[in-house]
């Protein structure tokens, strides 16, 4: 009677170990696909009506001294909110603050669409002279003095340099490119792009680094006294 009962147990236990191994796998798997859904949204351009023009609200201007006509408009698309942005020989440039949003250890992706319409003739950014771009947007970590130790990468479409080049930027040693499309090929067509932004920092400056503080969008045709057209979609980070 007691090794029945003994052995009764011992199988009782063996029923709570497996049952406990089991809830450990089912909440690791829950919990890893909770993780790799992880979704941080930067943008959506919702917080406005559409048809609102100008600066977009939670964004700020940054003109640096040249003539920003903030040609932005929120618009509604099939798949959801844009900003169109239009440039005729000016550049226009605004920021978002996302300081203690982002944990690249978490969601180290970028992910966002856009459309480009037209770009700048002539554009180059590998000579200083006809640094202008159709579509950009870059990622900031700013350090003291700002102009001389901050950090920033340039998500870019250029009328010239080939695609997936990276480039150190000719006007401003703080920014690296990463030219993502190139030329006329894809105009027209929304596009969506992802980039481990942890790895691409890796990449140029050698090191991990900390989590962005600020995210900007700009379009600019000056250089070139041109004109360009783009549209930016949402703008996310996420998980692998």
């Amino acid at each position: 009677m007691v090794q029945f009962e003994l052995m009764c147990w011992h199988g009782s236990l063996k029923s709570r170990k497996a049952l406990a191994v089991l809830i450990s796998a089912v909440s690791l798997t829950l919990l890893t696909a909770a993780a790799s859904s992880r979704v941080v949204v930067i943008e959506d351009w919702t917080t406005d009506t559409v048809s609102r023009r100008g600066i977009p609200s939670g964004w700020i201007s940054e003109s640096f001294g040249r003539r920003a006509d903030y040609d932005f408009t929120v618009e509604q698309h099939a798949d959801g909110r844009a900003l169109h942005l239009e440039s005729r020989n000016e550049h226009s440039t605004i920021a978002r603050d996302i300081t203690r949003k982002v944990n690249l250890q978490e969601t180290p992706i970028l992910e966002w669409t856009w459309k480009a319409i037209s770009l700048p003739t002539g554009g180059d950014l590998r000579r200083k002279e006809t640094t202008d771009m159709g579509a950009q947007l870059y990622v900031v970590w700013p350090r003291f003095p700002t102009l001389l130790r901050s950090r920033i990468i340039g998500y870019v479409w250029d009328a010239t340099t080939p695609a997936m080049t990276f480039v150190k930027s000719q006007k401003t040693g703080t920014v690296t490119f990463v030219v993502l499309r190139s030329g006329t090929r894809d105009l027209g067509k929304w596009l969506t792009e992802r980039r481990n932004v942890a790895e691409d920092y890796i990449k140029i400056f050698g090191e991990v680094p900390e989590d962005p503080k600020a995210i900007t969008i700009s379009i600019d045709s000056n250089d070139t006294q041109s004109i360009a057209e783009s549209f930016m979609g949402p703008i996310i980070f996420r998980a692998q």
